[in-house]
Parts: C-alpha cells; structure tokens; sequence
C-alpha cells in the first residue's frame, strides 16, 4: 500500500517514537504534547498506523494494557522494565505514576523540554 500518511497521523507516531524504553504516556499525553487533537484521535491514529512503531508506550490512562495486545505489552514492559503493579485481583496493570512520561527529558539529563518534537 502506497498511502501517504495523514499529517497528524505522522505527527502522532513520531511522539510515540520519542517515548523513552521503560516510559509511557496516555493518549491525551500525546494529543497535548502535540497541542491538537485529543485521546481518541491519538488512540485511532495508533490503531490504524501504530504496528511500526513502540505503540506498547502509548497506553490508556487507567494503566490496563490494550485488550488483545496484553501479552505482548507485558512482554514489552518486562523487556524495558516499565514499572508495573499488581491489581488486587492481581492482575499486572502499568504503575502510571512511576512510567509516565511528560515529554520532558528523563531525570539526570539538564530538565529542559525536548522541543525536537515541533
């Protein structure tokens, strides 16, 4: 298929490719990062374009892995070591506060935003 990708399509995946190993951020994350759009476009251009890129580190917000695709997140975080917890069911759900990712680079490098992404 020959499709050139939408703009905002293009926009959303490279996000997701500036997401560190081991780090997630929502779709809303994303759709503010970028300044448009909002978290069920961000989800529908994951969906429809994410399978080439670490779609793995752009998750729902409640931190539950895609249904259909856990087994494969999981591995993902496991690999990354993405900090996960257990639910009381005991269930492996995404520790959101510890993996979540603002856009900013990681702690230990100078604190500034990465304005790569504009």
């Amino acid at each position: 298929m020959n499709e050139e990708l939408p703009a905002y399509a293009e926009r959303v995946l490279e996000a997701a490719e500036r997401i560190p190993p081991g780090r997630v951020m929502t779709y809303g994350d994303v759709a503010e990062w970028l300044g448009e759009g909002g978290p069920r476009q961000v989800g529908r251009v994951m969906a429809l374009y994410g399978g080439g890129v670490p779609w793995w580190r752009v998750v729902r917000a409640d931190g539950l892995p895609l249904p259909g695709s856990e087994p494969r997140a999981l591995e993902h975080y496991r690999t990354e070591a993405t900090p996960l917890r257990l639910t009381a069911a005991g269930e492996p759900r995404l520790d959101m506060r510890r993996a979540r990712w603002d856009g900013n680079r990681d702690p230990g490098q100078d604190g500034t935003r990465d304005e790569a992404h504009t």
